[in-house]
C-alpha cells in the first residue's frame, strides 16, 4: 500500500485533464455544523437554498429517504422505507458492513487528480444508499449537499448500490448557504447497478457565482440494467468540470447521460461523459443541451464500443444567446467492431426570429416567447426526465432573465 499512498500524495499536485486549475490550499475543510433532526425545522435560509434545488422539507413525507450534508458533516438522515432501502453516512455503513470495502474506491481512482486525492486524504464521508434486491422504491430518495462556510471545501465520497431487480429514483440537490459564495465542492460517487436493476439519478445545482465544482463519478452496470443520469445547472457558478464514466459490463445494459446547462457571464463549464459498451447488446446515449449567455460551455462526449451489436448515440446542441459567450462540442466515437450502430450529432445556433414572432402573434410577449422556446430546447428530445425535474427546470426558467 506504500506505493499507493505515494501516488496519492503526488496526485495532490496533479491538475485535472480538463477545466481551470484550483488552488485547494486557499480553502478549508469544515467539519463542525449543526444537526437538523427534522428538515422542516431547518433555519429559513437553509430551507430556501434546499428548495432551490428541489429538496423541500414539506415533501419529506413523499420521499423514501433523506440525507443532508452541510460542509463535511451529516446534518440530517432519515429513512421512510427501511424494508427496502438503506440510507446512511458512508463511514457508518463501512462500520456496519465489512464487504463494503470491496465497493470503495474501485470505480474512481484516488490518484486520478488533485480532487480525488484530496477527498481520499481527508477520509471523506458521504452518502451510502443501498436498494435491496427486487425492491421498487415508491418515492424518490433525496440528498442535499450544501456548502455552508465562506472559503470552505466540501469533500464527499458517495457509494450507491442498486441490487438485482431493484428500481430507484434519486434526486441530489447541491447548493451553497447564504454566506458561502466562494467555495469548492468535490463529490466522488461510485454507483453500482446490478443485474436487471433500474436507477434514475438527477442532480440539480444552484451554487454561488464564485463556487468551483469538481464531481468525479464512476458507474458499473451489470446484465440488463438501466441507468439514467441527469445533470442540471441553470444558475450562476464560477467553474464546473464534470465527466462521469460508465462501464456497461453486462449484456443488454443501457445507460443515458443527460446534461442541461446554462453558462452565465464569467462561468467556465466543462461537462460530458464517457461510456464503455463492454458487452454485446448494450446501448448508450449522451445528450447535452446548453445555452450560453456570456459564459464558456464545453460539451464533451465519448462512446467506446468494445463489443459487437452495441447501439450508441451522442448529441450536443447549443444556443448562443449573447455575443461574447463561447460554446464548444467534442463528440468522440470509438470501436474496432464492424457490427455496431454508433452515431453523433452536434449543432450550434441561435433562436430564430420567425419562431419568436409566431409565438408573439399568438398573444405572448417577446420575453414569454423566448422563455417558451428555451424551455422546449432544454428539455425537448431528452427522454426519461422525471416530472419533478422538468418542473424544476421550468421554474428556474421562469425566475431567470433569459427572455431579456
Amino acid at each position: 500500500m506504500q506505493n499507493g499512498e505515494t501516488s496519492i500524495k503526488k496526485a495532490l499536485e496533479k491538475k485535472a485533464a480538463y477545466g481551470p486549475d484550483i488552488d485547494l490550499n486557499k480553502y478549508k475543510v469544515i467539519r463542525d455544523q449543526k444537526v437538523i433532526d427534522k428538515l422542516e425545522d431547518a433555519p429559513k435560509d437553509i430551507k430556501e437554498r434546499m428548495e432551490s434545488v428541489g429538496i423541500t422539507s414539506s415533501k419529506e413525507t413523499e420521499r423514501d429517504g433523506s440525507i443532508m450534508f452541510i460542509d463535511n458533516k451529516v446534518s440530517h438522515c432519515s429513512n421512510k422505507a427501511p424494508e427496502g432501502v438503506e440510507i446512511m453516512p458512508v463511514k457508518k455503513a463501512m462500520e456496519k458492513y465489512e464487504w463494503l470495502k470491496d465497493y470503495s474506491w474501485k470505480l474512481v481512482s484516488p490518484d486520478k487528480d488533485k480532487y480525488t486525492a484530496k477527498t481520499y486524504e481527508e477520509d471523506a464521508d458521504g452518502t451510502f444508499v443501498r436498494v435491496k434486491a427486487g425492491y421498487h422504491v415508491k418515492h424518490p430518495i433525496q440528498a442535499c449537499m450544501m456548502l455552508g462556510t465562506e472559503k470552505g471545501m466540501q469533500t464527499l465520497h458517495n457509494i450507491f448500490i442498486i441490487e438485482e431487480g431493484a428500481h430507484a429514483e434519486m434526486i441530489s440537490g447541491c447548493t451553497t448557504g447564504s454566506h458561502a459564495d466562494d467555495g469548492v465542492h468535490i463529490g466522488v460517487s461510485e454507483i453500482y447497478v446490478k443485474e436487471g436493476a433500474y436507477f434514475s439519478y438527477s442532480m440539480i445545482h444552484n451554487w454561488g457565482p464564485k463556487t468551483s465544482v469538481r464531481p468525479r463519478t464512476g458507474i458499473q452496470m451489470d446484465k440488463n440494467s438501466r441507468l439514467i443520469n441527469n445533470y442540471v445547472i441553470l444558475n450562476p457558478v464560477a467553474t464546473v468540470q464534470s465527466a462521469p464514466a460508465a462501464w456497461l459490463n453486462g449484456e443488454g445494459a443501457s445507460c443515458q447521460f443527460n446534461t442541461i446547462c446554462l453558462a452565465h457571464p464569467g462561468a467556465d463549464i466543462d461537462s460530458g461523459g464517457t461510456i464503455f459498451l463492454n458487452a454485446p447488446g448494450t446501448g448508450a446515449e449522451i445528450v447535452s443541451r446548453s445555452i450560453t449567455k456570456g459564459g464558456r460551455m464545453m460539451a464533451r462526449g465519448r462512446l467506446v464500443g468494445n463489443a459487437p451489436g452495441v447501439k450508441a448515440h451522442l448529441e450536443c446542441k447549443s444556443i448562443v444567446l449573447e455575443d461574447g459567450g463561447q460554446t464548444l462540442a467534442v463528440p468522440e466515437l470509438e470501436t474496432s467492431f464492424a457490427d455496431v450502430d454508433m452515431t453523433h450529432e452536434a449543432a450550434v445556433g441561435k433562436i430564430a426570429r420567425d419562431q419568436i414572432e409566431y409565438l408573439m402573434s399568438r398573444g405572448l410577449t417577446e420575453d414569454q416567447a423566448v422563455g417558451m422556446i428555451i424551455r422546449g430546447f432544454l428539455v425537448g428530445g431528452i427522454k426519461g426526465l422525471p416530472q419533478e425535474l422538468t418542473d424544476e427546470i421550468n421554474d428556474a426558467i421562469e425566475k431567470s432573465d433569459l427572455g431579456h
